[in-house]
């Protein structure tokens, strides 16, 4: 594998090609001295990932994947960027590039959005079992370009009052439904992948979601969603950026607020896809989203969550409930 960063820094400012060859974890493309004083922290680089044999050659161009190729800021010697590659056999390769910090661009992050939900049994996030869920992939313009739907026998009984939300009962999921257990697996394994491609996640009310996720994973012995992050929740995002809006706050009426379509609330792949039209649509609409990074915002919304709870707690309490609590923790509980 090759790793060739082409400097594009100014125009009319020219910075030498570093090479990189070999299959090390860690590989330092340039020194401080490589990089001219002036151009850094406003010049960008291009990153290209060549594909090779394990022998060094070049890999024949009917069976190479697409080269990886992407823009990353000037050198930062704190900063850390993960490049991903997924050869032609589907194995990944990951390289460590020292001194890398990620593009700030507007909107950058939510150009492709991986978009997650979940249906299930209940509300308790330590009891209820997944029905349905879906994974998918949603482009620019808010089309869908992959999507994974699973429907789950969850090995219990389906309350009436959950089947009458997403509509499947009992009998169908017994008789349609995957075993849980396999199913929990295929969608850790569907999420992470979208993680490993640089995919935020989007989640309606993510630690919803996630921790029922955690809870079945633990439940039949799997390993977690690693992370998971970074992991983008409207819910979260809107309450931050329009605090003092009146009305709900569930999907439903952030479609309506934010002119997004939802013609079948509560299925699973429905609610998914709008989840992750509502942040595009948050982005487009609030510079101060947009312009942050993913990771800075996946950490904005794990402070932006806990204060949500706190005022949300204090308010049940002054209002005759003096022993009311509610957790604050996010994305998973």
């Amino acid at each position: 594998m090759t790793l060739r960063v082409l400097g594009v820094p100014e125009p009319g400012v020219t910075v030498a090609p570093h090479t990189v060859t070999g299959m090390q974890d860690t590989a330092t493309l340039w020194s401080d001295d490589d990089w001219p004083d002036e151009q850094r922290g406003d010049a960008s680089l291009v990153i290209e990932v060549l594909p090779e044999t394990p022998g060094g050659a070049p890999i024949a161009e009917s069976d190479r994947p697409a080269v990886l190729t992407t823009a990353v800021a000037a050198p930062s010697t704190e900063a850390l960027a993960e490049v991903l590659l997924e050869t032609s056999a589907g194995d990944a390769h990951r390289v460590d590039t020292l001194g890398v910090d990620p593009v700030r661009a507007d909107a950058h992050w939510a150009d492709t959005l991986a978009v997650f939900d979940l249906e299930t049994t209940g509300i308790d996030i330590d009891t209820c079992r997944i029905v349905t869920a879906h994974v998918g992939v949603i482009g620019p313009s808010g089309e869908v370009l992959e999507r994974r739907e699973w429907l789950v026998d969850p090995g219990v009984e389906i309350p009436t009052a959950a089947s009458l939300i997403h509509g499947i009962s009992t009998e169908r999921a017994r008789a349609e439904g995957a075993p849980a257990a396999t199913a929990v697996a295929e969608i850790i394994a569907a999420l992470h992948d979208a993680a490993c491609r640089g995919l935020p996640i989007v989640a309606y009310n993510a630690s919803y979601d996630l921790s029922v996720l955690a809870r079945e994973a633990a439940r039949y012995g799997h390993e977690p969603l690693p992370g998971p992050g970074p992991v983008i929740d409207p819910l979260v995002i809107d309450k931050a950026v329009d605090r003092y809006r009146r009305g709900k706050r569930t999907l439903t009426a952030a479609c309506a607020h934010y002119g997004v379509e939802l013609t079948d609330a509560h299925d699973a792949g429905a609610d998914a896809i709008a989840a992750g039209r509502v942040a595009q649509a948050i982005v487009r609409r609030f510079p101060e989203v947009a312009k942050a990074a993913a990771a800075e915002l996946h950490q904005r919304q794990i402070e932006w969550c806990r204060d949500q709870a706190e005022s949300y707690q204090a308010w049940r309490r002054s209002n005759g409930e003096p022993g009311f609590t509610t957790s604050g923790l996010w994305p998973v509980r």
